[in-house]
């Protein structure tokens, strides 16, 4: 790949007797950055075009057949893919954000903008998030949804265990407000966790048709991902027609062995919502394994109490195996860190169930800080609900997490499920990390190369591009992203981080 200064390739030509004119085209554009010898996949889900690309500040400002100008640079791609910055719908790349603001887990796999506030939680007040971004700007372009969960928590406190008021559903609605004005994109719930997992589906509505108003949507991780899956299903799209606004289902899966092979019913169901109306979509993470606090198992224990060993038995025999658990951090023995429960209850001497409840007894009595890994996926699900049509990609990773999707999520796609499985074309698979996206969350001039669009840009080679992040080794960077641009400035570039910080707020 070759960068050179137009000024420099006049000085090239004249020294090898060509005339000026066969250099400089005469005019006084301002000088910029024109990408030439790219295939340009422009994020449309159209194929792939042979033109040039031609930046000036944080903005496309040309994308055809056209000479680059005097005082220009200019980049030659050598072939390569350029594509638009990728936008990762439910990130958590913001954690920590300010203390590596360079974002290389994001940058590595050629994210651009990182969609905060998940899982019903958010930065609260988003305002003075927002302010502490603008001052301290990070590598990537951040936008948040706000949390229902963050709400309850606000106006209910510890006493969340129960649905809340009509007064307390009204002044959630006034937070949720504020919040809308100072720029989140909608609502987003978490109603597997605490404190959301109390409450009724009306007082989601009720804050749903608030997020409406203001022309927001609505992202969930939704109640029940395993035993109770087709019921939270037939909530979000409760929730999409009582409230008439766009919903989503958030890291789509079937977590539970029981329902695996059934993706064509989801798919006809959510198809069936879409024809009566209800605006719903889906994301998902390219990984047969979540990943969330150990302590999320006790949810699943029958009143919550870890002396129920028929909650340990329904765990390990409907949900995933003892050999699917793996505990990447496990704080109370730092011993059993990388090892699968499996594992650790052959070094106890102890069966699986018994060793379930022990850690969790134990892991709760720390406050509950070790997380975890489950391997309850299915490939085929995975792949069927990736090339629906209304599917987007996301991480659900973070800046230093023990997932690899926080580093590799979007390089794993192309390299695995574009490039070797043939899910989906290259075209449509740009798609569905760029446009589409940008589409579902209500993101205008990002998403796509187009004239005016915003200069947030990934340079890939489809050929090599993959992750390299492990269970094992879980902030690996990939391989493949040569160049990536956020507003104009290389953020990333040969396998590095610039330095440059050049990211923006996006409100709504």
């Amino acid at each position: 790949m070759r960068t050179v200064r137009r000024t420099q390739c006049v000085a090239m030509l004249l020294a090898a007797g060509f005339a000026l004119t066969a250099c400089v085209p005469g005019d006084s554009t301002p000088a910029g950055t024109v990408i030439v010898n790219a295939r340009v996949i422009d994020g449309s889900g159209g194929p792939s075009r042979d033109v040039n690309v031609r930046i000036e500040g944080d903005r496309i400002v040309a994308v055809g057949d056209f000479e680059p100008s005097s005082g220009d640079t200019v980049l030659d791609a050598e072939g390569l893919v350029l594509a638009p910055g990728f936008i990762d719908v439910h990130s958590h790349h913001d954690s920590r954000l300010f203390e590596l603001p360079e974002a290389l887990a994001a940058v590595n796999q050629g994210i651009t903008t990182i969609v905060a506030g998940q899982d019903g939680g958010h930065q609260y007040p988003l305002g003075e998030f927002f302010a502490q971004l603008e001052a301290s700007p990070a590598a990537v372009n951040v936008a948040s949804y706000a949390g229902f969960g963050t709400f309850r928590e606000e106006v209910m406190g510890e006493d969340h265990q129960r649905h809340a008021t009509p007064n307390e559903v009204a002044e959630m609605a006034a937070l949720l407000r504020t919040e809308l004005e100072a720029g989140a994109l909608g609502l987003s719930s978490g109603l597997e966790y605490d404190p959301g997992s109390f409450s009724a589906t009306e007082e989601v509505v009720e804050l749903a048709r608030v997020a409406a108003s203001h022309g927001g949507t609505y992202i969930s991780h939704i109640r029940s991902e395993d035993r109770y899956f087709w019921e939270a299903i037939e909530e979000i799209i409760r929730i999409g027609r009582e409230a008439d606004l766009p919903v989503q289902v958030t890291h789509t899966k079937l977590a539970m062995n029981r329902w695996w092979g059934q993706a064509e019913r989801l798919l006809t169901r959510l198809d069936e919502a879409r024809a009566s109306g209800v605006e719903i979509t889906a994301d998902i993470y390219p990984y047969r394994a979540w990943s969330t606090s150990f302590t999320w198992f006790t949810t699943v224990f029958p009143d919550r109490d870890l002396d129920r060993r028929d909650g340990a038995e329904y765990i390990l025999t409907d949900l995933m195996s003892p050999d699917d658990v793996l505990l990447p951090d496990f704080l109370p023995e730092p011993a059993y860190n990388g090892l699968t429960l499996a594992e650790i209850a052959e070094v106890r001497g102890s069966d699986a169930e018994t060793t379930l409840m022990d850690l969790l007894k134990a892991d709760t009595e720390m406050g509950g800080e070790s997380s975890m890994i489950g391997f309850a996926m299915d490939e085929p699900d995975i792949e069927a609900i990736m090339a629906w049509p209304h599917t987007v990609i996301c991480s659900d990773g973070g800046l230093a997490g023990s997932h690899p999707r926080g580093f590799g999520a979007f390089t794993r796609f192309l390299g695995r499920y574009v490039r070797e499985r043939n899910v989906v074309s290259l075209e449509e698979g740009i798609r569905k990390m760029t446009s589409l996206s940008a589409e579902h969350l209500r993101i205008t001039d990002r998403g796509a190369i187009r004239e005016g669009y915003y200069a947030d840009l990934v340079l890939f080679d489809p050929e090599t591009v993959i992750d390299r992040s492990t269970y094992e080794d879980p902030q690996v960077p990939s391989a493949g992203i040569e160049k990536v641009w956020v507003n104009g400035e290389v953020v990333f570039d040969g396998g590095e981080t610039t330095g440059n910080r050049p990211g923006r707020v996006i409100r709504r």
